[in-house]
This record gives C-alpha cells, structure tokens and sequence, in this order.
C-alpha cells in the first residue's frame, strides 16, 4: 500500500466553501467510481479555514500519471473538475494549471 498527502486551498468565501463541501457530501457516482478504478482504495479531505489535505491509501501499483490518463478520458470526471475549480485556487508555487500538490513527509513517529 502507498500513502500520498496533497494539499490545495479554497477560495476564502464562506459561501463557496460551503458550497464545496456540500458538493463533496454527493460526489457523483462517475467520479467515486473513478477514484476507486484508478487503484485509490482510501481518500479523505479535511479542511482548515479555507486550505485543502487530501490523503490518499492507494494499492502498490498506483501512479499519478496513469490516473490522469483515465480522468482525462473521463467526460464526468473533466465536468466535476471544472466544476470544483470554481471553488478552489492554486496554492502559492503551484505551476500553470496545478491544482493538488503533493506534500513532503518531513516526521513520522
């Protein structure tokens, strides 16, 4: 098993970010079925005023790069990633068009 950390932030309004989790507590069926197709067998999101952490537990053969093959395939999974980009913002670094970055793990007890 893999385990990832991936940080993004959301627009600083109380409106969107409600919005936003709302949004999260339906996800569309596409999208979950998605999500667990590309290897991903756990992921959570918590939020802290308006940043993002999204941890992951994916299987072995896991690869960032083979998830976005398929999700770029995916006509559902493109509409609810526009969709959320209405929410959300780029954090501070990120490159063009980065939306989730991966974090580094700097302790572990």
């Amino acid at each position: 098993m893999k385990k990832f950390v991936l940080a993004l932030d959301l627009k600083p309004d109380q409106a969107l970010i409600a919005a936003y989790e709302a949004h999260h507590k339906a996800v569309w069926p596409e999208v979950l079925a998605q999500i667990k197709a590309s290897g991903i067998h756990q992921c959570d999101i918590y939020r802290v005023q308006n940043r993002l952490v999204l941890l992951l537990e994916t299987n072995d053969d896991f690869s960032f790069e083979q998830k976005n093959l398929q999700d770029q395939s995916n006509p559902k999974v493109q509409a609810w990633e526009s969709l959320m980009w209405n929410y959300q913002q780029a954090l501070p670094g990120a490159k063009d068009g980065e939306k989730w970055m991966l974090m580094e793990q700097i302790f572990r007890l």
